[in-house]
């Protein structure tokens, strides 16, 4: 497998959190009964894998590397501003989720963050994956690639967490109101 190989997995995995996002959004909006700590356990995957493991991976070793060619650089400029913008709609998750649990009506900015959040992830990945073929095709060699996955590979613990996570995601599939 190559860096941008397990790139691409991150975001298969991330598409699925996309969809319970949105199912989630959806739900809260129809009035329907979501347990906090679904709301919650959704939070943490997107703080753990999509923020902490996978776009460390593109901010801290992949970008870095395409960048060294002098190629994409406004791309992953803009990439970086979108992480950003993630981690501002996920804080703000948190934030009204906190509210909604301590008795404050904050259903809708839960159901409204949510949303926003699915709808980032939809594009993000999109536009990324793009990037993705670009460099595969264009930049990085097969040694480079071959380095980096290596090093995705190397911390066992990150490997054991990115389990974690998938698992995470699979149990939030099975969730009922997931499956309404």
């Amino acid at each position: 497998m190559s860096a941008t190989n397990q790139l691409r997995a991150d975001h298969d995995q991330v598409r699925r959190l996309e969809r319970i996002v949105s199912k989630c959004a959806d739900e809260i909006y129809k009035g329907s009964e979501i347990p906090f700590s679904d709301i919650e356990k959704i939070t943490i995957v997107i703080s753990e894998f999509v923020d902490t493991i996978h776009h460390s991976r593109e901010e801290d070793s992949y970008f870095p590397c395409v960048a060294s060619y002098d190629n994409l650089k406004e791309e992953i400029r803009k990439f970086m501003i979108e992480h950003e913008f993630g981690r501002n709609i996920a804080r703000k998750i948190s934030e009204y989720l906190k509210k909604w649990k301590n008795g404050e009506d904050a259903r809708e900015p839960v159901a409204r963050y949510l949303r926003t959040y699915s709808i980032f992830l939809y594009d993000h990945l999109n536009k990324e994956n793009k990037f993705f073929d670009d460099a595969e095709a264009n930049v990085l060699s097969k040694e480079e690639e071959t380095e980096m996955y290596e090093q995705y590979r190397s911390v066992i613990a990150i490997v054991k967490k990115v389990e974690q996570m998938i698992a995470e995601i699979d149990w939030l599939e099975t969730r009922k109101w997931y499956k309404n």
